[in-house]
C-alpha cells in the first residue's frame, strides 16, 4: 500500500504493512477451513447487480496511470454483499471453524528477511509477536510521504483487539471487521460459500448503474450538499473535524447506498478484491470479459513484492492525501497484510 520499502527500524511499521507473515502462515489458514461445509451467513443481505457493459478507468485530472487507458468491459450479472462483512458475522465464522486470523500469529523471522531489502538489520524478537498496523494519528502537521508517522505495529492488535490489547468489540457489532489479511478474508469467503469480488466488478458495482461519474452517488464534491461517505475531514492525518459524525470506523449502513442498493462502497474502509494488482494491466489486450485480473502481480514501486489489489478508499481518505474514494481509484497491499482501515465484502455467481 506504501509506495516503497524503507531500511531500518524506523520504518518497520511499513515493512510489515507489505508483508510481515509469509507462505506458511497462507497454508495454515487454508487447511484451517478446507473441511468445514460451505454455509451462507443470514446478517449481510446480498443484492443482484445486473448484467451490464461499462466503461472501466479514469482519463480525468485525478486519474493515476495505473487506472488508464479507459476500457470497455462486459460483465455477468452476480451477488454482492450489501456493506462490507461485520464484526458479528466474523465473529460468526471465527466460532464455528476455529479460525486464526493472520495478526494472530506469530511472525517467521526467515520470512521476513526474505523479504527486506538486503541489508537491512535482523527483527528484534519482540517484533515477531502476533500484532497488527493501528492506525497512531499525531498531534500536528507531518510530511505526508512519511507513513510510520501515523501508522504503528502495535503487538495483540487484531480484529478482536481493533486499537490493540487493550481494546475490544463491545458495541462494535456492526462495525466493519478489520487487521484482515486477503487469505483471511478468502477463507471467510469460502466458508460462506461465497467469493471476493474481481477488480471489474467492484468497480462496476461501485458505479451504481451511473456512467462516466466519479463517485458512487455521481458527480457531486464529497464536500458539498450532505455527507456521502465516512471519510477524514480536516487536515490529514492530525486534524479531524469529524464533521460526517465519526473520528473513525462507522457502522455499516450509516450513509445512503448507490444506485444497486450497496452501502460504503466509498470510504469506511479498503476492501480486498480477488485479483493481483499489475499496474499495466489495463494496457493489455483481451482483458474486457469478465476479466479476473493479471496471472501475477506487479508494482513497479515495489517490484519484488506480489500484491492484491483493495478498492475504495476509507475514513483516512481525503483530497489532501487519498482519494481512494474514486470509483476508479486502485490501491494495492501483499496479501498477509491487515490493518486498522482494510476490510472486505463478498460477491456470489448468480
Amino acid at each position: 500500500m506504501f509506495s516503497k520499502y524503507t531500511t531500518g527500524w524506523a520504518l518497520i511499521t511499513s515493512l510489515l504493512l507489505y508483508a510481515c507473515q509469509g507462505s506458511s502462515r497462507r497454508q495454515a489458514a487454508a487447511d484451517s477451513t478446507a473441511d468445514h461445509t460451505a454455509i451462507n451467513d443470514t446478517l449481510n443481505h446480498m443484492v443482484l447487480v445486473p448484467a451490464g457493459t461499462f466503461t472501466m478507468g479514469a482519463d480525468d485530472a485525478e486519474a493515476r496511470k495505473d487506472e488508464q487507458p479507459r476500457h470497455t468491459v462486459r460483465l455477468d450479472s452476480f451477488w454482492m454483499d450489501e456493506h462490507e462483512v461485520t464484526n458479528a458475522e466474523f465473529a460468526m465464522f471465527v466460532k464455528a471453524t476455529g479460525y486464526l486470523t493472520t495478526a494472530e500469529k506469530p511472525i517467521s523471522k526467515e520470512e521476513l528477511m526474505q523479504q527486506l531489502p538486503p541489508g537491512s538489520p535482523e527483527p528484534d524478537s519482540s517484533m515477531l509477536q502476533p500484532g497488527s498496523l493501528v492506525f497512531t494519528p499525531p498531534s500536528h502537521a507531518v510530511p505526508l510521504d512519511d507513513v510510520s508517522q501515523w501508522w504503528s505495529f502495535i503487538l495483540g492488535a487484531s480484529w478482536q483487539h481493533p486499537g490493540g490489547p487493550n481494546t475490544n468489540l463491545d458495541s462494535k457489532e456492526h462495525l466493519p471487521v478489520v487487521h484482515i489479511s486477503w487469505d483471511d478474508a478468502q477463507a471467510y469467503a469460502k466458508w460462506a460459500g461465497k467469493r471476493l469480488p474481481t477488480e471489474a466488478e467492484w468497480e462496476y458495482a461501485a458505479r451504481g448503474g451511473l456512467k462516466d461519474q466519479p463517485y458512487p452517488w455521481g458527480a457531486e464534491a464529497l464536500t458539498v450538499g450532505k455527507t456521502k461517505a465516512n471519510t477524514w475531514n480536516g487536515h490529514f492525518p492530525y486534524q479531524n473535524t469529524h464533521t460526517d459524525g465519526y473520528t473513525g470506523l462507522a457502522p455499516v449502513k450509516s450513509f445512503a447506498p448507490n444506485g444497486y442498493g450497496l452501502y460504503d462502497m466509498s470510504g469506511n474502509v479498503w476492501e480486498w478484491c480477488a485479483d493481483w494488482y499489475d499496474s499495466r494491466y489495463y494496457q493489455q489486450p483481451n482483458n474486457n470479459n469478465n476479466p479476473k485480473g493479471p496471472a501475477s502481480g506487479y508494482d513497479p514501486d515495489d517490484p519484488t513484492m506480489p500484491k492484491h489489489t483493495i478498492r475504495g478508499g476509507s475514513f483516512m481518505c481525503t483530497d489532501e492525501y487519498c482519494s481512494g474514494y474514486r470509483v476508479t481509484a486502485r490501491m494495492k497491499t501483499s496479501p498477509e497484510s491487515g490493518l486498522e482501515n482494510l476490510g472486505f465484502r463478498c460477491v456470489k455467481d448468480k
